[in-house]
């Protein structure tokens, strides 16, 4: 799966800049990234959202086990990696037909979360629990909303495209072509919003997250960790 969104709607990552910066490598632009994603991917559906954004996504080569889907709803667009263990209690939760999935849920919980807010950021997506990655955009409000599970089964990656649009792709090799070194793994255990100002740990929301650069010789520009007792007891 693939998302890429202009920088009215998402601001490029200062760390990933810096990455590239630091050590500049061959770039594409969006577009071309788009083409190539579908290039690549004979049976690929790619959706243009106004000058804002454009997802794309395929079942080609997918898990059994972590099926892609996409959907839209009241102009909530939705591309869904994985599954989740706990569907049935969740369905009930947000009060949704049994034969609704995963993408489905998703686009729900974001809409309680975006008009209700009964429960904070970490809590909605703490609740989901399973295997999985996420790219929401609401195009009512031009807000993103991304998301992996705390053990990162699902890979997700993001970086920054030659004409600076910010590129989320379960695809390291996919990005790794378009965004040079301002590429990185997204960090498990996190979500980004727009609204809620940028990257935050949902297994712990108090913590801070930084980026340390990685070394020359690796793909990646930065590592982003989260800071916690588990860092500091391994840097001692």
């Amino acid at each position: 799966m693939l998302g890429v969104f202009s920088s009215s709607v998402v601001s490029p990552p200062d760390e990933l800049v810096a990455a590239g910066s630091r050590t500049p490598s061959p770039k594409i632009t969006s577009t071309a990234l788009v083409n190539r994603f579908l290039v690549n991917n004979a049976s690929a559906v790619s959706i243009q959202v106004g000058e804002q954004a454009q997802l794309a996504f395929t079942h080609l080569n997918e898990s059994a086990l972590q099926p892609r889907s996409f959907a839209v709803k009241d102009e909530i667009f939705c591309l869904f990696e994985g599954a989740l263990d706990n569907l049935g209690s969740l369905r009930q939760q947000y009060g949704l037909a049994k034969s609704a999935n995963e993408v489905v849920l998703v686009i729900e919980a974001y809409k309680a979360l975006r008009d209700r807010a009964p429960y904070p950021a970490n809590h909605v997506v703490g609740h989901l629990n399973g295997n999985f990655a996420f790219i929401v955009f609401d195009k009512s409000t031009s807000t993103l909303f991304v998301a992996s599970d705390q053990f990162g089964k699902v890979p997700l990656y993001w970086g920054i495209t030659a004409d600076g649009y910010v590129a989320f792709a379960d695809d390291a090799e996919l990005l790794k072509g378009a965004c040079g070194k301002s590429l990185a793994s997204f960090p498990q255990g996190c979500f980004f919003s727009t609204t809620l100002g940028g990257l935050r740990s949902f297994e712990n929301p108090k913590n801070k997250i930084t980026a340390v650069p990685a070394n020359d010789e690796e793909i990646w520009g930065a590592k982003y960790k989260v800071e916690g007792p588990a860092v500091l007891a391994a840097t001692e």
